[in-house]
């Protein structure tokens, strides 16, 4: 019986020792640190808060490598290295979520701090408006794909091939090797011509105008036997020729032909061009320049 009892109070004494000198020594190394009591307000700053900061904040990075983990694992590079580029702003948010919550449960009013980052958050919002619009834009962009690397736009008459999809910018390539940089907002406030979204091939047209009395079934022949015999025009669809209006000084035709390369396309025009132009000298028909009648009536004079 006496051993039971020697045994249960040096039970309690070390129980005792844990709790007071080992655990005390723990917490004071915990608590040591920055503190200051203004009013009903007090700041800590202690060790055992840093420490918690940096666990948070270690496993913050691993839940948020996991989670993009899942989502981009059966995404196509091209898509992922897109959706990291996006995802990098989510991280941040993230992470001032996470110092936001420890500092509360640390003690430390952060109304303060919320309030005077609200009123700092407004004003960058209203000075960095377009950017967020080109970020916002560009985030639009990458989740709904509604433009890809390669794809042909027309953008205030300029013709481009996208080349690189940024967050905040896009570039495209024009016919004269020039580079257009375009803000992503632009892709959402203002129609912008996509040739190639559903397919890469696209329908063209060159028009032309002849003289009246000309041969009209003439006309159609050659013009079919040009779009046929042209390397850049595909034959599947087939290409065909309208008579589309009796124009002011001419009869108007056009050639409607399908191509594959549009951003080359000014090139193929250009060769039929040449083509109508030689096959109408060899045939006599004449392209006629606009023509307009003036009649001028001389004023009777009064007796």
């Amino acid at each position: 019986m006496d051993k039971v009892l020697i045994m249960a109070q040096e039970t309690d004494k070390l129980e005792e020792i844990i709790k007071e000198d080992i655990w005390g020594s723990i917490q004071d190394f915990l608590n040591w640190g920055f503190h200051m009591t203004i009013g009903d307000k007090s700041l800590h700053v202690t060790i055992g808060l840093l420490i918690m900061i940096t666990i948070a904040f270690m496993a913050t990075a691993f839940i948020l490598k996991w989670i993009r983990k899942i989502i981009t694992r059966k995404m196509v590079k091209e898509d992922e290295l897109k959706f990291v580029s996006v995802f990098k702003f989510i991280n941040y948010g993230a992470y001032l979520a996470v110092v936001l919550i420890i500092l509360s449960m640390a003690g430390i009013d952060i109304t303060i701090l919320l309030t005077a980052s609200a009123v700092l958050f407004v004003g960058l919002g209203l000075a960095l408006q377009d950017l967020f619009q080109d970020i916002i834009g560009g985030i639009l962009i990458i989740l709904d794909k509604s433009l890809n690397v390669g794809d042909i736009i027309e953008l205030e008459g300029k013709v481009g091939k996208v080349y690189e999809i940024k967050l905040r910018t896009t570039r495209a390539i024009t016919r004269d090797d020039k580079v257009i940089i375009v803000p992503n907002h632009k892709f959402i406030s203002d129609t912008i011509y996509n040739h190639t979204q559903n397919h890469k091939t696209t329908r063209e047209r060159v028009q032309i105008g002849v003289a009246y009395g000309s041969d009209v079934a003439l006309v159609t022949r050659i013009l079919e036997e040009i779009a046929k015999n042209e390397k850049g025009i595909l034959q599947n669809p087939k290409p065909f020729v309208l008579f589309e209006d009796f124009g002011d000084s001419a009869l108007l035709f056009s050639i409607y032909y399908f191509t594959n390369d549009s951003f080359a396309d000014t090139r193929v025009k250009s060769k039929v061009r040449y083509a109508i132009d030689a096959k109408f000298r060899q045939h006599n028909i004449s392209i006629p320049f606009p023509q307009r009648d003036v009649h001028l009536i001389q004023p009777t004079k009064k007796i």
